[in-house]
């Protein structure tokens, strides 16, 4: 009888990489959807902000609820690496209790637990990197994520993630070049790079536009006949984006021009108590004179010292400016930080102000689903959607996976069947927030 497995992967997808991690260390396991048969379980955890951790503690309790006699549950990531010594205490029925280093050492501290009996903590500080292991994707037979690096060097008020994940600590171009490759001879055409402050990949080698140095060892890969199709990069950072990086992107018969760069807002003054740099209009400009262009970013609402005239200030700019898609949070005080030590907005003002930014954006995002009806673009067929088992599921090549929105397709302009790849797809209308697509060919 196989050993089962079951995992939940909470979090960003910075997570689910180290996730898919433990997958490849773990591949003797069968997977299985259903808690109560595995005897394994593994709880990756996120400890950003409150409602993560929340959502954390939560999963960690259904599971010790669900699970079935003598199964090990296992607490990694985030919240376990913030908060080992409290989870062992609160919670101590927890087998391991794992940070965010020991990725790759998953089946050794699950063999130390089954021979001593004993809690394992291992939440040694240090961050972990891909270098040569074997991960398991689990989400897609045709996308990939690649993580450039761990931990951040900015100084942003509100974050608590350099507390626990270190400064920043990027893996090598050679490294992340035979990743992709790797992938890419797998069968994988569509990749996302993520990290927590992308645009400052290989600074801590002393390379100022890492970016551009991996665009051009992407490039050389698909020279070589290495079949990578499409890429795009995620978390961009003010201060550390270049204009160079930003016309490499467009340059780059490979790199879409997909501008995922959180601003967090527009007022001077509130990014000034933020402690980030507040000199973004010129790359923004930059980014929408590129052909196609994709914007995205965040903004936090309700930081210590928002006053009225800041959030207007914020709902005027993001009326004039049409970014593609926007993430509002409400700001969430995070122990340990600085922004935390400052007088708080009360959550009802903070709601109020979310709902109204919310609402001003949807204006926006119908409209700009409205302008796609009648085009045909270039899409990745990704599967059976989850809507109706008659429906496939589709992605804009601009889209990052999941947090872009994805079109349902219903009809098809051949007597060929459909197959996971790339197709040229006709918006033929909306239904609610949801593009509704014709497959006319493959891309």
């Amino acid at each position: 009888m196989s050993k089962k497995l079951h995992l939940i992967s909470l979090g960003c997808t910075k997570n689910l990489v180290d996730s898919e991690v433990m997958l490849g260390k773990l591949k003797d396991y069968e997977n299985t959807q259903n808690l109560s048969e595995a005897d394994l379980v593994i709880i990756n955890t996120c400890g950003f902000i409150e409602a993560a951790k929340k959502e954390s503690i939560g999963e960690i309790l259904n599971a010790l609820a669900n699970k079935k006699e003598n199964a090990l549950l296992i607490a990694s990531g985030c919240l376990s690496e913030r908060y080992a010594k409290e989870l062992k205490e609160e919670i101590p029925q927890i087998d391991i209790i794992t940070g965010v280093g020991d990725y790759d050492k998953i089946d050794k501290l699950i063999q130390e637990r089954k021979q001593s009996g004993k809690t394992i903590v291992s939440n040694q500080k240090g961050t972990f990197l891909i270098q040569n292991n074997m991960r398991i994707i689990s989400n897609s037979t045709i996308h990939a994520y690649i993580k450039l690096s761990e931990g951040c060097n900015q100084k942003c008020c509100f974050c608590a993630i350099p507390s626990f994940k270190g400064k920043l600590h990027s893996r090598t171009l050679d490294s992340t070049l035979k990743e992709v490759k790797n992938l890419a001879l797998k069968g994988f055409r569509d990749f996302t790079f993520i990290s927590q402050d992308s645009s400052s990949y290989l600074r801590d080698f002393g390379i100022k536009d890492g970016l551009v140095d991996l665009i051009e060892g992407i490039e050389n890969l698909v020279y070589e006949g290495i079949p990578i199709k499409s890429a795009r990069i995620l978390y961009l950072y003010p201060a550390t984006t270049s204009a160079k990086l930003i016309q490499k992107i467009i340059q780059s018969p490979i790199f879409h021009n997909y501008f995922d760069m959180p601003l967090q807002h527009s007022s001077k003054k509130v990014l000034q108590q933020m402690g980030r740099n507040g000199e973004f209009k010129n790359l923004l400009k930059l980014m929408q004179k590129a052909p196609d262009s994709f914007i995205r970013t965040s903004f936090i609402i309700g930081h210590p010292g928002e006053e009225e005239e800041d959030f207007k200030e914020l709902c005027d700019f993001v009326e004039s400016f049409h970014f593609d898609r926007i993430n509002f949070f409400s700001f969430s005080c995070e122990e340990g930080t600085k922004s935390a030590m400052m007088e708080q907005i009360p959550q009802k003002i903070k709601n109020i102000r979310l709902k109204q930014i919310h609402t001003l954006f949807q204006k926006q995002y119908q409209q700009s689903l409205k302008n796609l009806v009648g085009k045909e673009i270039t899409a990745i067929l990704e599967g059976i959607s989850e809507e109706s088992e008659y429906l496939y599921k589709a992605r804009d090549i601009r889209f990052a996976p999941e947090i872009d929105g994805e079109i349902l397709i219903n009809d098809k302009t051949f007597e060929e069947s459909l197959e996971f790849g790339f197709y040229r797809i006709k918006i033929t209308e909306i239904v609610g927030d949801t593009l509704i697509g014709c497959v006319i060919g493959k891309a």
